[in-house]
């Protein structure tokens, strides 16, 4: 099964083209890394490249363009409004298809180590990659910018780099890390008071209690009060509400939106998502849109393990993966599906008014459930192939065999690390199919029960998954840790059972 791994390095220069375009060569000069977006604010002076290929590819297109731009940008000659703390300030990884979050996180990790050793270049870690709980945050990475790190990397250990020299050049530093996919935008204001978008930016932020997964600035850009966002999980904070509260709190100053741009490239399914908000489609199905419909009916020539019938005839293929994990998350997926269903039953029905926001909330909850869970059809399956590649890696030498035994050690625990997140979900997905069948539509009882059967059958195998793959580990204490997890996960499914018995006795007298 092939790998699909997306790159989004962010550059601190845009006001000469012709530096950027020796950028976007060095990622285009590597086979395999396809350069998808090119994204240049010159207010900002900062460039967005989108790039996408096998991970080797995008590994090797990122360091070549990180090496091109710590050549060709002196960060003491430069200045935009956008906080920046390198030439190459960003460059975070994105799974897209076959491949884990863990290891995006490797390759990052890996990414990190070659820029700080070969380019001498301090190289900090965030997101899922970070090191520790503080620099997951970016904005904790980038404060003071460029010039206060200067000053504070050699003497204050707490900004110490994960990789390379405690000192800056002038390419500065660079953050490296993986993370889920994100969208950056634009809106501008009519008016040019920046004091207004930074109210705004600070009405709507988490950091300052507005929404989650929302970071937002006030910038002054070409003239006019700019709020710049970064959308960190647009399926639990969706675009078309965002950018509803940044009209309203516009309006509280006299004030509307002039217009929005993209930075880079957007998932579908957020502009989906705000169409459908926006339009109040009640009852909208993804299987309304003519592209996808054909490409569900075979039009298309590509499909992935998550097209149902493609992945059962994968499954029963004399091949080693997909397997048992696969199908476990496949099973759960399926759990979260009718639980969403279900919640969609129940929203909009006056009979069951007082529980509405509960279903909203469940319907939300068991979408974000379904696609991740359909993500780790595809995780554990790359997770297993994994393990088979680092069994076949050489063994002649001494240096070899510690390098394989490393190889192999890394690729269980991620082997069984990914089933565990499957068993996790899957009781998520239990709980509030538990709920459903509770306080949801009765007539739908049995889609809610049946959801909770799905989420406890991926429970069990992701469990066994589990236990078979720690087998192979030789660490006790994260075995333990892992083993402990998952008791306390299949306590947590048999109270759920027993809560769900309970009530078909209750609502319809099913024994």
């Amino acid at each position: 099964m092939s790998q699909l791994v997306e790159c989004i390095p962010n550059f601190s220069e845009a006001r000469r083209p012709e530096v950027v375009d020796e950028i976007a060569a060095a990622v285009s000069s590597v086979e395999g890394a396809q350069l998808l977006d090119r994204s240049s604010d010159l207010d900002h002076n900062r460039t967005v490249l989108t790039f996408a290929g096998p991970p080797e590819a995008v590994e090797e297109a990122a360091f070549r363009a990180i090496k091109k731009a710590s050549e060709l940008i002196d960060l003491n000659h430069h200045a935009g409004a956008h906080p920046r703390i390198g030439a190459a300030d960003v460059v975070p990884f994105v799974p897209l298809s076959g491949i884990s979050m863990e290891e995006c996180v490797a390759l990052a990790r890996r990414l990190g180590n070659r820029v700080g050793n070969e380019l001498h270049i301090p190289v900090y870690l965030y997101e899922h990659a970070a090191t520790r709980p503080e620099r997951a945050n970016l904005e904790n990475l980038r404060r003071g910018q460029y010039e206060g790190l200067k000053t504070e990397i050699e003497h204050n250990v707490e900004r110490a780099p994960d990789f390379g020299p405690a000192r800056l050049g002038p390419a500065g530093a660079t953050v490296i890390g993986a993370r889920n996919p994100l969208i950056a935008f634009n809106v501008y204001l009519t008016s040019a008071d920046v004091d207004v978008a930074k109210k705004i930016a600070r009405a709507i932020r988490q950091s300052s209690g507005g929404m989650r997964f929302v970071k937002a600035l006030g910038l002054l850009v070409d003239g006019r009060a700019q709020v710049s966002i970064n959308l960190t999980d647009f399926r639990e904070s969706p675009l078309g509400r965002v950018v509803e509260l940044i009209r309203r709190e516009a309006a509280r100053y006299g004030l509307d939106i002039h217009h929005s741009e993209l930075v880079g490239l957007i998932p579908q399914e957020a502009l989906v998502d705000a169409a459908v908000w926006y339009t109040q489609l009640d009852g909208f199905s993804p299987d309304q849109i003519l592209e996808s419909k054909l490409y569900r009916s075979g039009t298309a020539s590509e499909h992935s393990l998550r097209d149902s019938a493609s992945f059962l005839d994968q499954v029963a293929a004399p091949t080693a993966a997909p397997g048992g994990g696969s199908a476990a998350a496949h099973a759960g997926a399926l759990g979260a599906a009718l639980t969403e269903m279900v919640a969609g039953l129940t929203i909009g029905k006056a009979k069951y008014g007082a529980v509405e926001a509960e279903m909203l909330a469940v319907r939300l909850q068991a979408h974000k459930l379904r696609l991740e869970l359909s993500q780790a059809v595809e995780d554990d399956a790359a997770a297993f192939e994994a393990v088979l590649g680092a069994y076949k890696l050489p063994k002649a030498t001494k240096a070899e065999q510690l390098t394989r035994n490393a190889a192999i050690n890394q690729a269980m625990s991620s082997a069984a690390r990914v089933p565990l997140h499957t068993a996790t979900s899957a009781v998520q997905v239990m709980e509030l199919a538990a709920r459903c069948a509770r306080d949801g539509n009765v007539n739908a009882i049995i889609d809610a029960v049946s959801g909770a059967t799905m989420a406890r059958a991926a429970l069990n195998a992701a469990s066994y998954n589990v236990r078979i793959n720690l087998q192979g580990l030789p660490e006790e204490s994260t075995s333990a840790r892992m083993l402990d997890d998952l008791k306390d996960l299949e306590a947590r499914g048999d109270s759920i059972d027993q809560q769900i018995r309970k009530t078909l006795l209750e609502r319809v007298k099913l024994a």
